[in-house]
């Protein structure tokens, strides 16, 4: 409540922010009830067919709520999605975990969850023991495909990026350079460029008979593409902490890799905290871009959807498949940035 009568308190300090926030109220005024017409008021919610959004000015929710099996799986086998929402309530339960207070063995319960989580969610996923039927990649799909590249690219980002920003910045040549050329190259192609590789020019290089999966290429394509980005955060960060806490945990005996991991690391992430949060946002993001490898993520189901001549019928379906995209991709970044923000000001010591 605090914030908000401060945030009203600005909105009129000056002549300058009342004419803003007039202007701001105005544009709203016109054109939130139009959207609200379009999006609430007159749209379809139901049908017995796609007929039902022809000719209709308005949003066509019948479209979604007619894919929103595949829009959330994919072609996932219906018998074995309870396996899809067992791993997605054991995601969910760990960051439950990791958004409460305690500080005692945290660090050991992220460690273990980037190394076990990820391979209970691979077996479950994908089967193959334990009884469990095998569900190929390419039934991959939905909103299922997108945590999936986006959860492990950012997962594997992160200690990847800290290892190179911490190689770039070593004291042997060697390393230094090999770490630089590699930041450079990476930031210099596309993530499109890196894909076409991954997933076209790739088979073409192993030897005859060995195949590797191409979600597994498309993964390693992101997390390579990323932890180069995020290489740069960090040692950003890593350049902000003062030279006097490295010197004063040389002073108190430590070792270098230990002053590092104790010292220099801990404040580095905290002062990157905001272009790592940057980074994440881009995976999540970028994940759209699989459907050019024949991949069909949240956006392509959509995508894929709208070319079903079933629902060639006007450009409300359209408005409405990308609306929808729109607001699902606004409230994931849009929370994970929120969240980021609480992490920054219990990070911030200067406010505490």
């Amino acid at each position: 409540m605090r914030g908000l009568i401060s945030f009203l308190r600005q909105c009129v300090s000056t002549p300058l922010n009342i004419a803003i926030s007039l202007a701001i109220c105005l544009w709203l005024g016109l054109n939130l009830a139009e959207l609200t017409r379009w999006a609430i008021i007159d749209a379809v919610w139901s049908g017995a067919s796609p007929q039902a959004c022809a000719g209709v000015d308005a949003a066509c929710w019948l479209f979604i709520k007619e894919r929103f099996g595949q829009i959330l799986y994919g072609t996932y086998p219906r018998e074995e999605l309870w396996r899809v929402v067992l791993c997605g309530i054991a995601g969910l339960g760990l960051l439950v975990v990791f958004s409460l207070p305690w500080r005692r063995g945290k660090l050991l319960a992220v460690l273990a969850t980037l190394i076990v989580f990820p391979v209970f969610a691979g077996i479950m996923l994908r089967g193959g023991i334990f009884g469990l039927t095998v569900v190929p990649t390419t039934r991959w799909g939905g909103m299922l495909l997108t945590v999936v590249i986006a959860a492990w690219t950012i997962a594997t980002t992160l200690p990847l990026g800290l290892a190179v920003a911490l190689a770039r910045r070593s004291k042997l040549p060697v390393v230094a350079a090999f770490a630089a050329c590699y930041i450079d190259l990476m930031r210099g192609l596309p993530l499109v460029g890196i894909l076409f590789i991954a997933i076209v020019l790739f088979p073409l290089f192993v030897p005859p008979g060995m195949d590797i999966d191409a979600l597994v290429r498309t993964l390693i394509a992101f997390a390579l593409f990323n932890a180069a980005n995020m290489a740069e955060v960090i040692r950003g960060g890593i350049q902000a902490v003062p030279r006097g806490q490295y010197e004063a945990a040389m002073a108190l005996g430590l070792r270098h890799w230990q002053a590092m991991a104790l010292t220099i690391i801990p404040q580095a992430v905290r002062a990157a905290m905001p272009g790592i949060v940057n980074v994440s946002v881009a995976i999540i993001k970028e994940t759209t871009i699989v459907l050019i490898a024949g991949m069909f993520d949240f956006l392509g189901v959509l995508h894929s959807g709208l070319i079903d001549p079933a629902w060639i019928i006007g450009d409300q379906v359209r408005e409405t498949a990308y609306f929808f995209a729109g607001v699902v991709f606004f409230v994931v970044c849009f929370g994970l940035s929120r969240y980021s923000a609480r992490i920054e000001r219990k990070l911030d010591v200067g406010r505490q």
